[in-house]
């Protein structure tokens, strides 16, 4: 058997965009002799829709495409992904299914039987789950027709599973002869080698060939890696997709010639999918240009070049805002940094508006010494300034923010947490300084000082992030075990953590949760991100470490 994987980038709503790429995938596989075309989850209406799926006429539009996408059918067959109206009561209102179109009509509808809800997903809200699920009938071959999590679930793979029921175990009972599964599997840091794994040995404990089609492309926070699989009966990789890109894929699924392992970096796959979904985030929220602020710092160093690569140097604006308190140093950095990449470079100092408001401020801040108020105004000028040059040339204002800064809220807000999209806002500032390497292997787009000098706000005289903050690699440490590992305060300090720091930083990360829930979405590629996938309350006084370390006393 022949098969043709559509690895096709949708918008999410755009149901006439998405019934164009469906048409001109399925032509491709016939012009390549498939027997048969995949396309990925939820293909018609994006994934995911969201409450989109709650508005009326939403899933009978998308319904509509499937019609005339079956009616443009021939031999070939067309597995593609929708919302199908639930007709069963009592019950939720759509399903997420898959339909095997051909010879002009819907031949076949199979409904996903488990639906994720954790992380970033959150499809129980939406979706009835299939109650029974069996091989479809195709030109004399028994398929398995599964969507993305119906096969995160083999016992033998994971040792805590979520569900009781496992729809691959169950159609290869049920005498289907090879598992067939669209997918829209979110990418982040580690993913592609657990999915890889996982599919391998599903094939081969099943010794059946298992095509797995991904979507690709940004959606909101949500960023699609592609790399679509074709694993023979022996759970060898016979065919792959591109990786952060669109692509075809055709693969015989008796093929027993093995493809070598990828080779490619974390830093490299980490760069590729935050230009892919910087640039769709973008695109399909309507912009061309982008805004930013250039401190001389390696976080706005490093969104520029993620900004150059995903919209073109000319669709990116920097501005420099000095005050008093920026070195030379800076403003050579952020001038040269914009000279490498070939994007406009402006300066706008705000220190006559930083005197012009303390004047106005003197009167009521009387008696009073200089604090954090008069370092946040200066943060906040800039916001203005940022958001006067996206209103007026229609560029969106980037933040430039990493995920160690927003954890334990060292931002301000209306200041440097202005924008529609913290680009790096899942990226911890180590595996900034890695990227920024990564982006420098060739030749010095970032400056060195930017790389090797002090991080510092430039908010008052010799001013350095250390002041405020334990060193990167140590607060980093911390936040991978209190925010992704779920470890509590004891038991990082068990791990050999300073007790005072561990209690300071987790308590600022318990009490910045109103910044990050007022801060940009940002581009999701870490297994635990700030923002949907964590829904932390903003009004609570729960606190961990009130209750002891456990270990050698309390702090």
């Amino acid at each position: 058997m022949k098969v043709g994987l559509a690895q096709i980038n949708t918008t999410v709503g755009d149901l006439a965009g998405n019934e164009a790429r469906l048409r001109a995938a399925y032509e491709r596989g016939v012009a390549a002799g498939v027997d048969l075309v995949l396309a990925p989850e939820l293909a018609t209406t994006g994934y995911p829709p969201r409450d989109l799926l709650l508005l009326r006429g939403f899933v009978d539009r998308n319904l509509e495409v499937i019609r005339r996408l079956a009616a443009g059918t021939g031999r070939t067959g067309f597995l593609v992904g929708y919302v199908e109206a639930n007709r069963t009561r009592p019950g939720r209102e759509a399903a997420n299914a898959i339909a095997l179109l051909q010879h002009g009509q819907v031949a076949a509808t199979r409904v996903k039987t488990l639906l994720p809800t954790y992380d970033v997903f959150d499809e129980d809200r939406y979706f009835e789950p299939a109650a029974e699920n069996h091989p479809v009938e195709f030109n004399g071959l028994r398929l398995g027709l599964t969507i993305c999590e119906d096969l995160w679930n083999d016992e033998t793979f994971w040792p805590d599973r979520r569900y009781r029921r496992d729809p691959a175990v169950e159609l290869v009972q049920a005498g289907a002869d090879a598992l067939f599964n669209i997918s829209a599997s979110p990418w982040h840091l580690g993913k592609n080698r657990v999915r890889h794994a996982m599919l391998a040995r599903l094939a081969a404990a099943a010794r059946r060939p298992l095509v797995y089609c991904n979507l690709v492309g940004g959606n909101d926070e949500l960023v699609f890696d592609g790399r679509s699989l074709v694993f023979n009966r022996h759970g060898a990789p016979i065919a792959r997709g591109a990786a952060f890109e669109e692509d075809f894929v055709v693969a015989n699924l008796e093929s027993q010639t093995p493809l070598p392992p990828e080779t490619l970096t974390d830093e490299e796959k980490l760069y590729r999918a935050l230009v892919l979904g910087l640039g769709d985030y973008l695109r399909k929220c309507g912009f061309t240009q982008a805004v930013l602020g250039l401190s001389g710092g390696i976080d706005s160093a490093v969104t520029a070049c993620l900004a150059a690569a995903a919209l073109g140097p000319e669709n990116v604006h920097g501005v420099s805002l000095p005050s008093q308190f920026s070195s030379p140093g800076s403003l050579e950095d952020a001038r040269a940094l914009a000279s490498n990449l070939g994007i406009r470079y402006d300066v706008i100092p705000i220190q006559p508006a930083f005197e012009s408001v303390l004047r106005s401020l003197n009167p009521v801040f009387a008696g009073r010494p200089a604090d954090l108020a008069e370092e946040n105004i200066q943060a906040r000028l800039r916001g203005v300034a940022l958001m006067a040059l996206s209103n007026k040339f229609g560029g969106l204002l980037l933040t430039t923010g990493n995920k160690s800064e927003i954890a334990v809220g060292y931002c301000t807000l209306y200041g440097d947490m202005c924008g529609g999209l913290a680009v790096l806002g899942d990226v911890p500032k180590t595996m900034v300084y890695r990227l920024a390497r990564w982006i420098n292997r060739e030749r010095d787009l970032i400056p060195t000082a930017s790389i090797t000098k002090a991080p510092s706000a430039e908010l008052r005289p010799n001013q350095t992030d250390q002041d405020s903050l334990p060193p990167y690699d140590v607060l980093d440490a911390i936040l991978e075990a209190y925010v992704v590992e779920g470890k509590t305060a004891g038991e990082i300090v068990g791990d050999g953590f300073d007790a005072d720091t561990v209690k300071r930083m987790t308590e600022l990360i318990d009490r910045s949760e109103h910044k990050r829930r007022q801060a940009a979405p940002g581009l999701k590629v870490t297994s635990k991100a700030y923002g949907v996938g964590r829904r932390m309350p903003i009004a609570q006084r729960y606190r961990e470490t009130s209750f002891g370390l456990g270990v050698g006393g309390s702090m």
